[in-house]
C-alpha cells in the first residue's frame, strides 16, 4: 500500500515548497558573459555580480578575493572578483601580475557601509565585518558606489567603469566618469578631527585608467595591478571556511605554477601594528605608488622609485632632491629626510588634496589620515640626515 502525506499538509507544504522555488528562481544568474568587443551598457550584461534577494550577489565561478594591503580610494570598501572560462587558468608569476588568459573578468565594486537614511551619507571605517552576507553584500548595510570591470580580450585588457542607479538595482556604462557628492562620517570620532567630511566621489573615466594599469609607459598597455603574488598570499573567509587565496585558485583550476607557500612572497598589511614599520610603510607605498613610480611606470622620470623592490637609498626618495620645482614640494629640498617628516616631500604631498600638488594625482579626493601618519612615523624612524645645496 502506498503511503503518501497527508491533504491537509500538503496544503500547509505546497505554498512553502512554491515560495523557496520562487526565491531559488530570483537568485539564479545566466552564466557569465565574456564579451569580446564592445561596451556593454549595463553591468548585469556581463552577470558576474549582480543585486537579488537584497544581496549583491556572485554567480557561479566567479570567487572573490582581497589584498594584503589595498589601494586608498577614499576609504571606500571593495568588492573583488575574479572568474576564467572553464579550462583555463592563470600562470604563477613571483613579482609580476600573473599569466591571466584570455576570457577573464575581474569585477571591483566601490561601496561605502551606510550612515544613515540619506543614500549620500556614508561610514569612514576599517571595519568590513558587517558588510557581507555570505561572499556577498548585504544591500541593506552597505551603499554601492561603481563597479569597474577589467576584461581580457584577444588585444589586450580594457578597462569598462559602470556606475550605479540610486535605487541600488543596476550599474551603467560610465565611460566619461562621474562626480559623485558623498559625505563621510566617523564610526570613531578622533578629537580634534571633524567627524563629518563632504567630498565629491570621483569616477575615473576610460582613459584615466591607464594612469594606474598602464604599468609599462612604453606600451602603455592596460594590467590588473591587485592579482599579484605578494598582494594575494593571505587567507580569505569564504562560504565554506578559511583557505589561503593562492591555494584556493589552484584548487578551483584558476591558477597553475604555485611553488610551496613558504615560497610565495607576501606583503604585510599596512594596517597591523603587530607588524614592522618599514614592512608596513613599503607595503602601502607599493601598492599606493608603485604601479607609477618604478622603472618602467608613467613616473619613471622622478627618479624616484616605490615598489616593493626599491633599495632603501635615494631611488626611495632618501636625501633625493625634486627633479622638478614647484608647489608640489612645498618649498622642501629632499623627498625624504630622515627623521624629519616635516620637511620631507613625501608626505607633503600624500597630506594634499589641492591639484597640482596632491599625490597620487588620481583616485582620491579626501586625504587618507592614517596612511599620511604611518609614513610620517617611518620617516621620523629613519637614521641619518641631509645636506640641502642651496
Amino acid at each position: 500500500m502506498r503511503v503518501g502525506l497527508p491533504m491537509s499538509r500538503v496544503k500547509r507544504v505546497g505554498p512553502l515548497l512554491i515560495l523557496l522555488l520562487l526565491a531559488s528562481c530570483q537568485r539564479g544568474m545566466p552564466p557569465v558573459a565574456f564579451h569580446a568587443d564592445g561596451r556593454p551598457p549595463k553591468l548585469s550584461d556581463w552577470h558576474v555580480v549582480e543585486v537579488h534577494g537584497g544581496k549583491l550577489q556572485l554567480n557561479d565561478g566567479v570567487v572573490p578575493y582581497d589584498l594584503n594591503t589595498p589601494l586608498f580610494t577614499d576609504y571606500a570598501h571593495k568588492l573583488r572578483t575574479i572568474w576564467m572560462p572553464k579550462g583555463k587558468s592563470a600562470k604563477y608569476h613571483p613579482t609580476d601580475t600573473f599569466d591571466l588568459p584570455v576570457g577573464t573578468v575581474i569585477s571591483k565594486t566601490f561601496y561605502y557601509p551606510r550612515a544613515g537614511d540619506k543614500t549620500t551619507d556614508v561610514t569612514r571605517t576599517d571595519d568590513y565585518s558587517h558588510d557581507f552576507a555570505g561572499q556577498g553584500l548585504d544591500m541593506a548595510k552597505v551603499h554601492l558606489v561603481e563597479t569597474r570591470i577589467l576584461v581580457h580580450r584577444k588585444d589586450g585588457w580594457a578597462a569598462i567603469p559602470y556606475v550605479w542607479n540610486e535605487a541600488q538595482t543596476e550599474a551603467t556604462l560610465a565611460r566619461t566618469g562621474a562626480v559623485l557628492p558623498l559625505t563621510l562620517l566617523d564610526d570613531k570620532p578622533v578629537a580634534g578631527q571633524s567627524a563629518r567630511e563632504d567630498f565629491n566621489y570621483v569616477v575615473p573615466d576610460e582613459s584615466q585608467c591607464k594612469s594606474c594599469h598602464a604599468q609599462d609607459w612604453v606600451d602603455r598597455q592596460i594590467h590588473p595591478i591587485g592579482p599579484k603574488a605578494r598582494h594575494i598570499n593571505k587567507d580569505y573567509h569564504y562560504a565554506d571556511g578559511n583557505a589561503n587565496q593562492l591555494e584556493h585558485l589552484v584548487k578551483l583550476g584558476y591558477l597553475s605554477g604555485l611553488p610551496a607557500l613558504d615560497q610565495v612572497p607576501r606583503d604585510v598589511n599596512w594596517a597591523d601594528s603587530h607588524a614592522p614599520l618599514d614592512a608596513r610603510a613599503r607595503a602601502y607605498l607599493d601598492i599606493n605608488c608603485g604601479h607609477c613610480h618604478n622603472g618602467n611606470g608613467a613616473a619613471n622620470t622622478t627618479g624616484l622609485t616605490l615598489d616593493y623592490a626599491t633599495p632603501e637609498d635615494r631611488h626611495l626618495g632618501i636625501c633625493k632632491p625634486p627633479t622638478a620645482a614647484g608647489r608640489g614640494t612645498g618649498d622642501h629640498f629632499f623627498d625624504i629626510v630622515p627623521g624629519q617628516p616635516d620637511e620631507s616631500i613625501l608626505p607633503y604631498r600624500l597630506a594634499s588634496k589641492e591639484p597640482g600638488v596632491m599625490m597620487p594625482e588620481l583616485g582620491r579626493s579626501t586625504v587618507h589620515r592614517e596612511g599620511v601618519a604611518l609614513i610620517k612615523a617611518w620617516i621620523a624612524a629613519q637614521p641619518g640626515s641631509c645636506v640641502a645645496i642651496h
